[in-house]
């Protein structure tokens, strides 16, 4: 049984969603002011000390867009070059070319996978989306039919696969082989990708219908026709550089000694910022002055396009001040206990904990490490395989991508979509990635 006060506020928190939906899907008014009022009306109702409310908001805020405001803008800057310089058409033509326009959405979902592997969500989708722009305007297909299956295969091993840190985290806490771990992960992701990306999305699109003007993906599209692309290998170097660099960054205590310089450096040129720096840097000399650019077109090219993503990085700033909020009030544990005190499978219990971390914080990262936590301690005398749980407890931490996930408004404004169809498309989705992969962890666990 829950206490009456974790009773009251779970029905806060509810509350405070339902307002959200009602008041930005029904209602059109504008996001970020509703989440910042309704944060502050659920840290009042669930008797947040006044004084408190403001700072706690700021600090969701500031600790989200410290990591993500600089990825969307250094992959932005990547994404322009790559659409002034022509580079994204010459994958799209290279994609469609290779796969044929019918199985474009399954090309796209492998590269969001394979692309995926290396880095976090976030920066695989800054890197691709101009590729998704310029796929869907060449087959003349919907952008959630090209779109869809990246993010699906994107999200898939960010929740699924290691050397993700939150999976690398959660392996630590089972004691799971990492080995085996990707393994299991890669057999049991390939299929759920398959299913939350190019076979849901071909169900959803026809429903799903885009405006015709959207900001974001027009400055991703150039009309190249007057002059010669570059390369397709030049282009996806210039895409792979970041990645290859935050692989060296996850490698380094393989490649170097602890504690040396050396190691340092490594970790140093492999974090997501620096790594994506340097990409961007090295896109204005191969997709820009190779390209017959001068020094004043690339300052314009990488001002110009930061505006359109002001918006977003205040979406998903707001996102992280409402899951603060949720923390802080305390709605977070109560969801945490009514969790705790379902006595079901470890397996299932891994996956639900991290589902209700997710739902209440907004993060697939936070909800893997602290659900791998609250389990590891009873899954010790289970037998179950640690492997498992950790993938279970990965399906968990993407569930119902909601408004207090900046995921959910990062594909939300680069897709141009509303509310009510994001949530159609993109959190149905994880929700189908969430339980599949569960579904899949659970057959294989009674196989080996």
């Amino acid at each position: 049984m829950i206490d009456s006060h974790d009773l009251y506020l779970l029905t806060a928190a509810l509350a405070s969603v339902i307002a959200l939906v009602v008041l930005i899907a029904r209602l059109k008014m504008n996001p970020f002011i509703v989440l910042m009022t309704v944060s502050v009306a659920l840290a009042l109702i669930t008797r947040m000390p006044p004084q408190n409310v403001i700072k706690s908001f700021e600090t969701g805020v500031g600790a989200t867009l410290g990591h993500i405001a600089i990825i969307v803008a250094l992959g932005t800057m990547i994404g322009k070059m790559m659409a002034e310089s022509g580079g994204a058409e010459r994958i799209a033509q290279t994609l469609i070319q290779l796969f044929g326009e019918k199985r474009v959405p399954w090309a796209m979902a492998a590269v969001g996978f394979l692309v995926g592997l290396p880095v976090f969500f976030e920066v695989g989708f800054v890197l691709l989306v101009p590729i998704a722009f310029n796929v869907a305007r060449r087959t003349g297909t919907s952008l959630i039919l090209v779109g869809l299956p990246m993010v699906a295969g994107l999200s898939v091993v960010h929740g699924l696969v290691p050397p993700h840190p939150a999976a690398m985290l959660a392996v630590t806490a089972y004691n799971a082989d990492i080995g085996r771990t990707v393994f299991y992960a890669v057999l049991i992701g390939i299929p759920t990708t398959i299913i939350a990306g190019p076979l849901y999305a071909k169900l959803i699109a026809p429903h799903i219908r885009l405006d015709l003007e959207n900001p974001i993906a027009k400055q991703f599209i150039d009309d190249t026709s007057q002059r010669a692309l570059p390369s397709f290998g030049l282009t996806v170097g210039t895409i792979l550089l970041p990645i290859g660099l935050m692989l060296v960054g996850s490698w380094a205590d393989s490649l170097s000694s602890l504690q040396s310089p050396v190691n340092g450096v490594l970790h140093l040129i492999g974090s997501a910022d620096i790594a994506l720096l340097v990409g961007a840097m090295a896109s204005f000399i191969t997709l820009g002055r190779m390209r017959g650019f001068s020094r004043e077109t690339l300052l314009k090219f990488s001002e110009q396009c930061l505006a359109p993503t002001a918006s977003i990085t205040l979406l998903i700033g707001a996102g992280g001040g409402f899951g603060r909020i949720l923390q802080d009030s305390g709605t977070s544990q109560a969801i945490i206990n009514l969790a705790l005190h379902a006595h079901i499978s470890i397996l299932f219990s891994a996956w639900l904990v991290a589902a209700v971390v997710r739902l209440a914080t907004g993060s697939a990262t936070v909800a893997m490490t602290m659900a791998s936590g609250i389990v590891a301690p009873v899954a010790i005398h289970t037998g179950v395989r640690p492997e498992l749980l950790t993938i279970a407890t990965g399906a968990g931490s993407l569930i119902l991508s909601d408004l207090n996930d900046g995921g959910l408004w990062l594909v939300k404004e680069y897709f141009g979509m509303r509310v009510a169809q994001t949530l159609k498309s993109w959190s149905v989705c994880e929700t189908i990635i969430s339980v599949v992969a569960l579904l899949l962890t659970f057959g294989l666990s009674a196989v080996i």
